[in-house]
């Protein structure tokens, strides 16, 4: 298991939300720092972290949608290669952020429309970056006994679930998959179960990162047990960094033992 570090962006700063909660008219909000996107990759750079996200929470018809993108540049010009970066992506811009310093771009509403999987447009993005700069977005909620993958900052609910055979079909396309449980990212109060038992049994070999409730010590050993150390995470709202209770070496030494 690698601990995935992650700085999330909205309205020009760097936050943390509960994540169901994210509307045009705003998000309940966990931590806003008083320090920019840089300061967190130089940060992450100091502790040899790669492979974690950079998420702009903004739609791109936000007035803060520039300022979110210029956090975003500070954090990858601090940390060149150090970062995947999700919000807005098309295969009209994927590009930019590769140039930009990002190793990887994160997709979801781009890919996914009208509630199904776009394969045109996963095929342009395919040819505008190549699959092993794509990361795909299954960030997910629960609905009966599945998990549907959700759109449009996790509002919109498409019609495809988390399945073997969903996971088997994606990644011809990508390098790896980040999924949020959505339910109760920024929650703090517990991983999604049901979803990791899902991923973990699935015999592909794309990397999986997973997000979302992690709250204790005893919530990334479940993860990781449940996982059996072959899924990598992210921590948010619970980390101390963040204002949370977690500590970040911790983190750090029970992901890497």
């Amino acid at each position: 298991m690698e601990f995935r570090p992650c700085i999330d962006i909205h309205d020009g700063k760097v936050k943390q939300i509960v994540g169901g909660s994210l509307k045009d008219s705003g998000a309940t909000v966990n931590f806003e720092s008083e320090q920019d996107g840089g300061y967190y990759a130089t940060l992450y750079k100091e502790h040899h972290l790669k492979g974690g996200h950079i998420i702009l929470l903004n739609p791109a018809t936000s007035d803060y949608y520039e300022a979110d993108r210029l956090q975003a540049f500070r954090a990858l010009s601090a940390h060149p290669g150090g970062f995947q970066i999700g919000g807005g992506i098309t295969a009209d811009n994927a590009s930019e952020y590769i140039q930009k310093g990002a190793s990887h771009v994160i997709v979801t509403s781009f890919v996914f429309k009208d509630g199904k999987v776009n394969y045109d447009n996963i095929r342009k993005l395919v040819d505008a970056v190549g699959k092993k700069h794509i990361v795909l977005d299954l960030s997910c909620r629960r609905k009966d006994n599945d998990y549907y993958i959700v759109t449009d900052r996790w509002q919109k609910f498409t019609d495809v679930t988390i399945t073997h055979q969903t996971l088997d079909e994606l990644s011809d396309y990508c390098d790896e998959f980040l999924i949020h449980a959505a339910d109760v990212e920024g929650k703090c109060q517990g991983i999604e179960t049901g979803l990791i038992r899902i991923l973990d049994s699935w015999n592909g070999t794309t990397a999986i990162t997973y997000a979302g409730g992690v709250g204790s010590y005893e919530d990334l050993q479940s993860l990781k047990e449940l996982s059996h150390n072959k899924i990598n995470v992210t921590i948010g709202s619970a980390l101390d960094l963040f204002g949370g209770k977690l500590n970040f070496e911790k983190i750090l030494e029970i992901c890497n033992n």
